[in-house]
């Protein structure tokens, strides 16, 4: 392992009034080693660029043999085709999902899709004698 005089991070520099030898690094230096670096890291992050747009580009070629050979096309990778996928992921969950109306009130607009408990507009219009068949869109 190199000290720090032999790695370069030091320079030696003369005291000629006391005649001692002083360690010392100037800001010059110091900037020209930043500078050196940068310019290291620079091409490290061009290598490390390259290396991944290389791996990439395999990786994208082997995927493509590997499709073309057990016949798999995009539309099945991307799930819009439901030929192979399994029962369970071909169900759609009904929660959510708007149903249309069965049942149309054409004084008031009021609508029922008839799933659930009967809306009061329905009840009350019931009462009064009207059949469900009245209201059926």
């Amino acid at each position: 392992m190199l000290g720090l005089f032999e790695s370069g991070l030091y320079t030696r520099r003369s005291n000629v009034a006391s005649g001692v030898n002083v360690a010392m690094v100037t800001i010059q230096e110091l900037l020209a080693q930043q500078a050196a670096l940068a310019k290291q890291a620079s091409a490290l992050a061009e290598q490390i660029e390259n290396a991944r747009r290389s791996e990439r580009a395999a990786v994208l070629n082997q995927i493509k043999a590997l499709m073309t050979e057990h016949g798999v096309s995009l539309a099945e990778l991307s799930g819009n085709n439901k030929a192979g996928r399994g029962a369970r992921a071909a169900k759609s969950s009904p929660t959510g999902r708007k149903v249309a109306a069965k049942f149309r009130d054409g004084a008031t607009g009021n609508t029922w899709s008839g799933r659930g408990l009967q809306p009061n507009w329905l009840k009350a219009a019931l009462q009064t004698g009207r059949q469900l068949q009245d209201f059926a869109v």
